[in-house]
C-alpha cells in the first residue's frame, strides 16, 4: 500500500483501521499481549523508587505511621475509578486515552484541555526522574569508582538512551522494562521477608493498619505522596491500539496493575514499620531520609545485597523513564493525528511503527529542562542535592497533580458518556463507582494544591506553592482556549478530537 492511498484494513479484533494517507496514521496492532502490556504499565510505577524514596519521605515529612493503610484506601479508590475507566476502554481505543475519554464524555473542548494537561503532566513526571537518577549515579560513581561526576552528565546520557529506544519497537522496550521490573520486585520481596524474619523491638506488629494512625492534619498530604506511587496503571489504554484484543486486555491489565500495586506497596511499607518498630519508623525515616531502605538492608542482608539494591534503584528509574517516554510520545501522536499538534506528530516511524516525532519532542523537552537545571546548579556554593530536591520533587508533584485532575475528569466523563447514550440503567453500577471515585480524586487534588508547599519542600509563603500547581492550571486554560478556537473556526477538526482512527473514516469518505 503506497503513501497517499485511501483504503481501510481489518484488525484482528474486528475493528476497522483507517489507512488514509498511509498506514503511518495508525499505531501497529498485535504488538502487545497481556504480559507485555502489564510490564510496560507496571514499569512506570518504579517499585524500588517508591519503596526507597516515596515511603521514607512520607513517614519522615508527614509523621504518619499508617502509611500501609493509606495504600489500601487508595487501592480501593483506584479500583472504583478503574471500573468505569476500564469499561470506557471497551468503547474507545485511542493512544490519547485520558483526553479521548474526556472528549467522548464531556465534549471536544474539554478534551482539548485534557490533552494539553496530559502532555504537560507526563512530561513533568518523566523529566523529574532524570534529577534523582543523575544524583544517584553520581553518588555510585563517587563511592565505587572514586569518580567525581556532575549529576547532569549521567542524566543526559540516560536521556539520549531513552530517546534512542523510543524509536524502537514497543516489544523491545517491553522486554527491557520487564526484566528490570522483575528484578526490582524480587529484591524488595527479599527485604520484606527479611524484615518479617528479623523484626524490630515490637515484633510483628500490625499497628500500621490501625485506623487511629490516620488521625491528624497530615493525612490529606500523605495521600498526595502515596497516590504518586500508583501513577502508571492508568496508562494501559494508551497502548490499546497496539493490542489485538483491547476490549479484553486493557481492563484485565488495569485491574491486575491496581490490585498488585496496592498489595505490594501496602506490604512493603508495613515491612518498613516492622523492621524499625512502629514507634520508631518516623524518627528513623527522619534520620535516614532516602537512605532508610538501604540502612535496613545493610544490617539484615549485608553490604553486597545493599550495593546491588543501589544499582537496581538506578535501573528501575531507567525503566520508569522508558515507560513515561512511551506514553508522552503516544499522546503527542494522538494529538497530532487529531489537529491539536502539528500533523507531523500524527505519523509513525516507517521502520518501527513507533510515534517517532512524539518521541523526539519528549527527548527535546527533557534535554532543555535538564540542561536548564544543570546551568542553574553550576555554582561553587550550590547545594549538591538540588537536582533531587528541585527537579525531582517539582516535576513529580506537578505531574502527579495533573494526573489526579485527569483521573477525576475521566471519572465524570464516564458518567456523562453512558448517560448521554441512554445506558444509565444498564451501566448504573459503573456510573455510581465512577462518581464516587471522581469525588474522592477531587478531594485529593484539593489537598494537593492546598499543601503544595509541603510537597515541594517550600515555605508556606513561597511563590512556588502557587506557581508550580499553576503550571497545570495554565495548561488546562490554554487547552480550553484552543478547543474553543477550533470549535469556532474549524468545526470539522473540533469534531475529530478524541475520535482516533474513527475520524479518518470521515477523511476517506470525503476524499475523491
Amino acid at each position: 500500500m503506497t503513501t497517499g492511498s485511501s483504503s481501510t484494513s481489518r484488525s484482528a479484533s474486528g475493528g476497522t483501521i483507517s489507512t488514509f494517507k498511509g498506514q503511518e496514521r495508525a499505531l501497529r496492532a498485535d504488538r502487545l499481549g497481556t504480559g507485555g502490556l502489564l510490564l510496560s504499565v507496571l514499569a512506570s510505577t518504579a517499585p524500588l523508587m517508591v519503596v526507597a524514596g516515596v515511603m521514607p519521605t512520607t513517614f519522615a515529612v508527614m509523621g504518619i505511621v499508617g502509611q500501609p493503610l493509606l495504600f489500601v484506601v487508595l487501592g480501593v479508590v483506584l479500583v472504583l475509578f478503574s471500573v468505569g475507566y476500564a469499561e470506557m476502554s471497551r468503547h474507545v481505543h485511542n493512544a490519547g486515552a485520558f483526553y479521548a475519554y474526556i472528549s467522548r464524555g464531556l465534549g471536544g473542548t474539554a478534551g482539548a484541555s485534557a490533552a494539553l494537561v496530559a502532555l504537560v503532566a507526563y512530561n513533568a513526571l518523566q523529566v523529574g526522574i532524570y534529577g534523582i537518577l543523575g544524583f544517584e549515579v553520581s553518588g555510585l560513581l563517587a563511592t565505587y569508582a572514586d569518580l567525581e561526576v556532575a549529576w547532569w552528565i549521567p542524566a543526559l546520557l540516560a536521556l539520549f538512551a531513552v530517546g534512542a529506544l523510543g524509536w524502537l519497537k514497543i516489544d523491545v522496550n517491553a522486554r527491557v522494562l520487564g526484566v528490570l521490573l522483575l528484578i526490582e520486585v524480587v529484591l524488595v520481596v527479599v527485604f520484606d521477608i527479611a524484615a518479617v524474619a528479623d523484626p524490630g523491638a515490637q515484633g510483628l506488629s500490625l499497628h500500621a493498619f490501625d485506623p487511629d494512625t490516620l488521625t491528624g492534619a497530615g493525612v490529606g498530604t500523605a495521600l498526595c505522596f502515596c497516590i504518586a506511587a500508583f501513577l502508571g496503571f492508568e496508562q494501559a489504554p494508551v497502548y490499546a491500539e497496539e493490542t489485538s484484543r483491547p476490549h479484553v486486555l486493557v481492563p484485565r491489565v488495569m485491574f491486575l496493575a491496581v490490585g498488585g500495586v496496592a498489595v505490594f506497596f501496602a506490604l512493603s511499607s508495613w515491612a518498613l514499620t516492622v523492621a524499625t518498630g512502629p514507634d520508631r519508623i518516623v524518627g528513623t525515616a527522619q534520620e535516614q531520609s532516602a537512605g532508610l531502605l538501604f540502612f535496613l538492608t545493610e544490617s539484615r542482608l549485608g553490604g553486597t545485597f545493599t550495593d546491588v539494591l543501589h544499582v537496581l534503584f538506578v535501573t528501575g528509574m531507567f525503566a520508569a523513564l522508558l515507560s513515561f517516554h512511551n506514553v508522552v510520545a503516544r499522546y503527542a501522536f494522538a494529538m497530532g493525528r487529531e489537529g491539536l499538534l502539528p500533523a507531523a506528530f500524527g505519523r509513525t516511524s516507517g521502520s518501527s511503527g513507533a510515534p517517532g516525532t512524539g518521541s523526539l519532542l519528549q527527548t527535546a523537552v527533557s534535554a532543555v529542562v535538564v540542561v536548564g537545571f544543570a546551568v542553574a546548579d553550576d555554582k561553587p556554593d550550590g547545594d549538591p542535592t538540588q537536582p533531587v530536591l528541585h527537579l525531582f520533587t517539582w516535576g513529580g508533584n506537578i505531574g502527579a497533580l495533573g494526573v489526579i485532575v485527569l483521573m477525576a475528569a475521566a471519572s465524570f466523563s464516564v458518567v456523562a458518556f453512558f448517560v448521554r447514550r441512554g445506558a444509565a440503567r444498564a451501566q448504573g453500577a459503573r456510573i455510581a463507582t465512577s462518581a464516587v471515585a471522581g469525588v474522592a480524586l477531587l478531594v485529593i487534588a484539593g489537598y494537593t494544591v492546598k499543601d503544595f508547599d509541603v510537597l515541594v519542600g517550600a515555605g508556606p509563603g513561597s511563590a512556588l506553592s502557587w506557581v508550580l500547581p499553576g503550571v497545570i492550571g495554565l495548561a488546562a486554560a490554554a487547552g480550553l482556549v484552543q478547543g474553543l478556537v477550533l470549535r469556532a473556526r474549524s468545526p470539522e477538526r473540533h469534531a475529530r478530537i478524541g475520535q482516533g482512527n474513527e475520524a479518518f473514516q470521515l477523511d476517506k469518505a470525503a476524499s475523491p
